[in-house]
């Protein structure tokens, strides 16, 4: 190994990510289609106000170019909330734009070869199933999402709600945060953070809303049992 070597090798070890305790209790994952562009970044802002700090970039209709675009706008201004920007699925782009993290579908890049080149980013795969949540944590993923809890039409094709019984079963048997997903609302909240979830990730909890803003600190005091 040159001198030159050595110092990259120690500067990538002390800035592998970790998840901390405080972190992902909320991962609001974006679903912009439904708003007009223009009002875009209104949007998540709004969201952002209401106290998330975490947000998943996940716009799989939007062309490269436009994505790439949008996730340099939403870095600066998680940036400027303090907030956590992950990129769903683009590894390229979650380091073009200098985002905290990415997040892996579940036959995605293997989250160990992702973690390995890049240990600044926090990497999390989306799993279905124990085994695959099993086999993420193995891989070295950070954090899984595991769905469908409940009910939900994004998540129909993965099949009929997992349920509380298995969340509890994955997420006491996961050394790594597990987050509940698919159709949570705050009714919910409870029943699913009592099952050993780390968190929840939401999409249209929160975006369906008439009041963002609200929405968005009704289910983070929610997730802190103060709702």
């Amino acid at each position: 190994m040159t001198e030159d070597e050595q110092p990259m090798k120690t500067r990538l070890i002390k800035d592998v990510a970790e998840v901390k305790e405080d972190q992902l209790r909320l991962l609001l994952i974006t679903d912009l289609k439904e708003f007009p562009r223009d009002r875009h970044l209104d949007t998540v802002e709004a969201a952002l106000k209401g106290g998330v700090r975490d947000l998943q970039l996940r716009e799989k209709e939007l062309p490269l170019p436009d994505l790439f675009s949008l996730a340099l706008v939403l870095r600066q201004l998680t940036s400027h909330y303090g907030a956590r920007l992950y990129i769903n699925d683009r590894v390229d782009v979650a380091l073009m734009v200098d985002a905290d993290g990415v997040h892996l579908p579940e036959s995605g890049l293997p989250a160990g070869e992702v973690k390995a080149r890049y240990p600044h980013l926090l990497v999390g795969v989306s799993t279905h199933s124990w085994e695959a949540a099993r086999q993420a944590e193995e891989a070295g993923a950070d954090y899984i999402t595991f769905s469908p809890i409940y009910d939900t039409p994004s998540k129909r094709e993965y099949g009929a709600p997992q349920g509380v019984d298995a969340l509890k079963e994955v997420a006491g048997g996961m050394k790594i945060p597990v987050l509940a997903l698919g159709g949570i609302n705050l009714e919910r909240i409870p029943e699913v953070m009592r099952s050993g979830a780390h968190g929840v990730a939401l999409i249209r909890g929160i975006w369906n809303s008439t009041h963002i803003e609200d929405a968005s600190l009704q289910y983070m005091q929610a997730i802190k049992g103060e709702f």
